[in-house]
């Protein structure tokens, strides 16, 4: 369910300018965000480049862009 939220001007013009750097909408880009706070502060000890790489690694797997690992016998 889409809500209007109030947020303020220059939360979206920078929400705006980092979107089209990552190729995204600005609901996107923000709803980036808020995914990546809500991560952070449920997991204080991990560092945001580590979380950054989790959400990457599960876009791709998402997408169907992974190969299995084949262990060795």
């Amino acid at each position: 369910m889409a809500t209007t939220i109030r947020l303020p001007d220059s939360m979206v013009q920078e929400a705006k300018a980092l979107a089209a750097v990552s190729m995204r909408s600005v609901p996107k880009q923000i709803e980036y965000y808020y995914t990546l706070g809500r991560i952070a502060d449920d997991n204080p000890d991990l560092p945001m480049s580590f979380i950054k790489e989790i959400l990457s690694a599960k876009a791709e797997m998402d997408d169907g862009n992974v190969t299995p690992f084949e262990f060795e016998n």
